[in-house]
């Protein structure tokens, strides 16, 4: 009788491990799956944020290149107007090869296909302009300052009113 007794309780012992064993399991899974849970609610908002703020960041990163184009045409006027001509041939021949290049890159150009479109003709004008300010010739002030409207009036937001 003892033995039976003394097998049973093993038979209970073991089942009991298979239990406690099966439980922990479980447990691990539940938390695992909890711990994820919490990563995801965590995370989601975190990468929705990011993607934001890289858009932001591209697109305050365009209108710079933009910006000191613009900046490098009209230093370059300036320039030729206190009769500094090499400086202002110079930038002149760096704001062209920006140009260029943004008009070349089609998909990631800072410019618009409307405003490539419209900067495109002041392209001819390149090689005119840096000969007249290699020769320091006054006139090339003028023709300067109608390349910077021209460069002004093809980035302007059609919705401003231009």
């Amino acid at each position: 009788m003892n033995a039976v007794y003394q097998q049973a309780k093993g038979r209970e012992q073991g089942e009991s491990r298979r239990n406690s064993t099966a439980i922990s399991w479980n447990r691990v899974g539940i938390y695992a799956a909890l711990a994820l849970v919490c990563f995801l609610i965590g995370f989601v908002p975190m990468w929705i944020k990011a993607r934001s703020v890289g858009s932001q960041r591209d697109l305050a990163q365009q209108e710079l290149r933009l910006s000191q184009m613009q900046n490098s045409l009209s230093a370059a006027v300036i320039d030729a107007r206190r009769g500094e001509y090499e400086p202002a041939r110079q930038t002149t021949s760096n704001f062209f090869e920006s140009l260029r290049q943004q008009t070349d890159a089609s998909d990631e150009s800072t410019l618009t296909q409307s405003q490539r479109e419209s900067v495109i003709p002041l392209l001819s004008k390149r090689d005119d302009i840096i000969t007249l300010l290699a020769r320091n010739d006054p006139a090339s002030v003028d023709r300067l300052s109608d390349i910077y409207v021209s460069f002004r009036e093809a980035l302007a937001d059609p919705g401003l009113g231009k």
